[in-house]
């Protein structure tokens, strides 16, 4: 698994917190480095198996179909695509032009993850997203007339001033384009971010857990009913439409992430990170000091906490050493009892009911 990191946005939304740079001046110089990161990386690279890469940001769509070129020339030299794998590039609604999605089909990629956010144009101009529904609409049809079948979809609820109407209209919409895949995921409100500046200011209004639940459920009900399977906390997908490099992380797999900001796993005790700098990384020629962290036990039983309960397959304590096994059993039982979890013999998944006080959870599963 390949995780490449874009760190370029045209404009910042008002509720992110990710490490990007709005400064388009430095997207030669950015690509140049990466490329040389590429290749002083290449036995990682060969070893991670290229089964699967995620090009993600940022807006990766604000890169030229050359910049994006030269990065999978780059990545075929020293790490082949397996067959099959699946090739993911995050891209902004207004980013999806004919010419970029023909750019787009003279490379591996295969799979669009597209952040729509929301169909509401009024509330896209709040968050200032750079789309509007139109465009979010006119993205899938080009994407479809370009042969695209597998297009990933994200939307958010409990944003301010979000009524239960306006949301149930937002799933109307996403349900009637017929994408394999959806994610949605509940605002969070990220200090520092201009969103929370106006939180702090009482300019907007934090949505209360009462409607935040009720649109989650609304979700969860509607998906169910066009057939999407509930397999991750925040993910719906169609049968054999499950985003593979996600689930990837959430199995524990090993990954190579190259870009500034961009974290590294080998699949059994080591972490690494490049710094979120983008002017170190491009003065560095893609080769930062990277940090490292080595998990020890209880850190390992706890990303295996963290990441099995929240897929629909669960934490397998059968992969658990005794301590830690005899441990989530017995911080497992009350919610267990009260209906939030359910162990079917080495298994424990969280019910519907227990999904959404999943942090809640996970918070009482840990040392």
């Amino acid at each position: 698994m390949i995780y490449i990191h874009i760190p370029f946005c045209k404009s910042r939304c008002l509720y992110c917190d990710f490490f990007s740079s709005t400064s388009s001046e430095m997207k030669n110089d950015f690509v140049k480095a990466l490329l040389k990161e590429i290749e002083g990386r290449a036995e990682e690279l060969r070893l991670a198996r290229a089964n699967t890469i995620y090009i993600g940001g940022g807006t990766p769509s604000q890169l030229s179909a050359e910049h994006l070129k030269s990065i999978f020339d780059a990545l075929q030299l020293v790490a082949p695509l397996c067959d099959g794998a699946e090739v993911t590039i995050e891209c902004n609604p207004d980013d999806i032009t004919h010419e970029f999605v023909s750019s787009l089909k003279s490379m591996p990629v295969n799979r669009i993850s597209m952040g729509v956010q929301t169909f509401d144009d009024g509330l896209l101009r709040l968050l200032r997203r750079r789309h509007t529904s139109v465009q979010a609409h006119r993205a899938v049809s080009m994407l479809r007339e370009a042969g695209y079948k597998n297009i990933s979809l994200d939307l958010m609820y409990g944003l301010p001033g979000q009524t239960m109407d306006m949301w149930k209209r937002d799933v109307e919409e996403v349900m009637s384009l017929q994408v394999p895949h959806l994610s949605a995921y509940s605002l969070q409100w990220e200090e520092g971010t201009p969103l929370y500046r106006m939180l702090e200011r009482g300019e907007v209004a934090e949505a209360s857990d009462e409607v935040s639940r009720e649109m989650y459920e609304y979700i969860v009900r509607t998906a169910a009913m066009y057939s999407m399977e509930h397999y991750e906390v925040s993910n719906f997908a169609m049968p054999g439409m499950r985003a593979r490099h996600n689930s990837g992380y959430w199995r524990d797999e090993p990954y190579v992430g190259l870009g500034p900001g961009a974290h590294s796993y080998d699949g059994a005790n080591v972490r690494s990170s490049n710094p979120s700098d983008l002017k170190g990384y491009i003065m560095s020629a893609g080769m930062p000091e990277r940090e490292v962290e080595i998990l020890d036990e209880d850190c390992l039983y706890e990303e295996k906490v963290l990441k099995g309960l929240r897929t629909i397959d669960g934490l397998d304590l059968s992969t658990l050493k005794p301590r830690y096994r005899e441990y989530a059993v017995k911080m497992a039982e009350p919610h267990v009892r009260d209906g939030r979890m359910m162990q079917c013999g080495e298994v424990l998944r969280l019910t519907e009911d227990g999904i959404f006080v999943s942090n809640d959870i996970m918070s009482d599963m840990m040392l």
